[in-house]
């Protein structure tokens, strides 16, 4: 039994979204003549109550085009240290908009409005100027924790006082919705939001940038510039929709997997610590005795795949194809490691 737990990215359509996408209506999404891409936008927009959207082929493309949209080459972006666009997106914040991050030493990849407004640069012309401010939720790198949302409100006072643009990452945002009991219309206070389609919701491709409309005016020529313009993209856009119908609730499945697996890591005498657990991802520490490569290599030779993240830190995430008999397994086999 292959049991991989590296991401909630590794899944495969299930048979019915696989129908959706084979029943699609499609057009040239270049010529803007793609119905089910066209539906797929209208849709997230209003969930967010948002008047744009538009569909990209990856997650890490729709931030960036984000940043794009938010600064101009030589300004400054203020983000945690833990944030995906600083560590996980190949530096292309400085490759495709000229800017830089001001990193907050936040609390497991969040952080405080005060913390925000210390980590501002002064006016003077020898300083990059700080213009946008980006959140993500829930935090990969910290483990899948999610934000307190009044924090979120405080942090958007800052960028109204400002003149800030305030931008989120909501790559596993709808594990925050249901861990957290919150609405996707609470989030349209960012300006702008990006939503991955393939983690949590078992989309093969996609995610969707969501935005207010004077900010969203450019982001169809920036997605050209990086290379995302699609064609016949409505089958692809068809398993979105078809996650949006079927896939959000049972994220629970996997948030209660994950518990499962945490109760047992902090029973085993290898493991040092291991981090809360919000949602679908499990963090946790290794003891110093132990090497990390072998402890890799021993779930390998008995089929369990894990990341592991260096310094004795390894993750797992649960998912749409981590059945109930493969969790079994796991369980029975991490308790006699």
């Amino acid at each position: 039994m292959n049991i991989d737990l590296r991401s909630d990215t590794v899944t495969k359509p299930t048979k019915g979204m696989l129908d959706a996408m084979m029943n699609a209506k499609v057009g040239d999404d270049v010529f803007r003549e793609d119905p089910t891409v066209n539906e797929l936008e209208e849709r997230l927009a209003k969930m967010f109550g948002k008047p744009r959207a538009l569909f990209f082929p990856s997650g890490t493309m729709a931030n960036q085009t984000a940043i794009k949209l938010h600064t101009q080459p030589g300004e400054q972006v203020i983000c945690d240290k833990y944030a995906h666009i600083y560590n996980y997106e190949s530096g292309g914040a400085s490759f495709n908009s000229g800017v830089s991050c001001k990193l907050i030493d936040g609390e497991r990849g969040m952080f405080t409005a005060e913390q925000v407004l210390e980590a501002i640069n002064p006016n003077d012309y020898y300083y990059s100027q700080t213009n946008l401010v980006e959140v993500e939720n829930t935090t990969n790198k910290g483990g899948g924790a999610c934000w307190d949302f009044e924090e979120i409100k405080k942090i958007r006072a800052v960028c109204d006082q400002q003149k800030f643009g305030y931008h989120l990452d909501g790559a596993r945002l709808w594990n925050a919705l249901i861990a957290k009991n919150e609405t996707t219309e609470q989030y349209g206070i960012f300006d702008t939001i990006s939503v991955c389609l393939s983690k949590g919701l078992g989309c093969p491709v996609g995610s969707v940038l969501i935005g207010d409309e004077a900010i969203m005016e450019k982001s169809l020529r920036y997605r050209k510039v990086f290379g995302g313009n699609m064609r016949q993209a409505g089958f692809l856009a068809a398993a979105g929709l078809y996650a949006l119908d079927h896939h959000i609730h049972r994220i629970t499945n996997d948030h209660i997997k994950a518990q499962e697996i945490g109760e047992v890591l902090q029973k085993l005498s290898v493991i040092r610590k291991v981090e809360p657990i919000e949602t679908n991802i499990i963090v946790f520490e290794l003891n110093k005795d132990i090497d990390e490569k072998k402890y890799l290599l021993t779930l390998k030779n008995k089929d369990i795949h894990i990341i592991g993240m260096g310094s004795g830190k390894l993750r797992i995430v649960t998912h749409l194809d981590y059945t109930d008999d493969m969790h079994d397994e796991f369980l029975r086999i991490l308790k006699k490691l």
